[in-house]
């Protein structure tokens, strides 16, 4: 083994190998995994190189795997259907929440505190942001260092503390990031400007999201599109109707009903 721990001290001084490929030498990795991947490496080093090849291609379809597992998940969410079990999904502009299986994901402040309070006392542990992990244990990291692992019979719940500065901001974010655009004529929808429509319709036997731009587009598209015999999608109440497999619901208005459709980043301009 002290070839191996040589190798090892060796390539510290050169630093990595060039070839060692683009995603391994851009990589944030910590120190000791630092350590580990180029003693893995030099144990690698007696072959020509081939072996260490076919791992870089099975790691980069595991990647690829994932990323089509996760692309798919956040179609099924766009939907506003649960990933897990596929019931209707609570749909916020920071939250989605299945009340059928209790599957969840939301955001959390980047500038404000969290704070854990422990359990049978008042005191709290404090931090930038924290990680419920697997096994129940929190950990809370504060300048980007674990400052503290909490396991979970030692604390009752986790706080985060959001500014109306952040929450201010974040909206504004959301909104410089969304394209909407008009169901009729095709121009830009500002939900802010008088005469902008948001309406529900089932024209098959599933519900849609339409936005108008102006009273004249919104009236132009009921014409040509009028409501079928059976349901009336412009006058009815979608919590009232259940002639179509719903896609939206109206617990949510303005902002946060959009954001979930039309939320795309815009293209650089090159």
């Amino acid at each position: 083994m002290a070839w191996i721990f040589d190798r090892l001290k060796k390539s510290r001084e050169q630093g990595p190998p060039e070839d060692s490929g683009d995603s391994l030498r851009n990589s944030l990795l910590q120190e000791e995994q630092q350590e580990n991947l180029q003693l893995d490496m030099a144990v690698l080093e007696d072959d020509d190189g081939s072996r260490e090849e076919k791992l870089a291609k099975v790691a980069e379809k595991e990647v690829q795997s994932a990323a089509e597992v996760s692309i798919k998940k956040l179609h099924v969410i766009r939907m506003g259907r649960c990933p897990v079990c596929g019931a209707h999904l609570s749909q916020h502009l920071f939250a989605g929440i299945c009340e059928a299986c209790g599957w969840h994901d939301y955001e959390v402040p980047r500038t404000g505190p969290v704070r854990v309070h422990l359990r049978h006392n008042d005191r709290v542990v404090e931090g930038d942001r924290c990680y419920i992990v697997k096994t129940g244990a929190c950990l809370v990291i504060r300048s980007d260092v674990v400052v503290a692992r909490l396991p979970r019979e030692s604390y009752d719940y986790v706080e985060y503390v959001w500014t109306e500065d952040e929450i201010d901001q974040r909206h504004k974010q959301v909104v410089d990031r969304m394209q909407i655009s008009c169901g009729w004529c095709g121009d830009p929808a500002d939900p802010d400007k008088d005469g902008f429509h948001m309406v529900h319709v089932a024209f098959g036997g599933v519900q849609e999201r339409y936005c108008f731009c102006s009273d004249d587009c919104y009236e132009a598209f009921r014409k040509m599109y009028p409501a079928r015999v059976h349901r009336n999608c412009y006058e009815r109440d979608c919590s009232d109707c259940n002639l179509c497999i719903k896609r939206y619901s109206n617990e949510a208005e303005g902002i946060r009903m959009l954001a979930k459709d039309f939320l795309t980043v815009r293209k650089k301009v090159k």
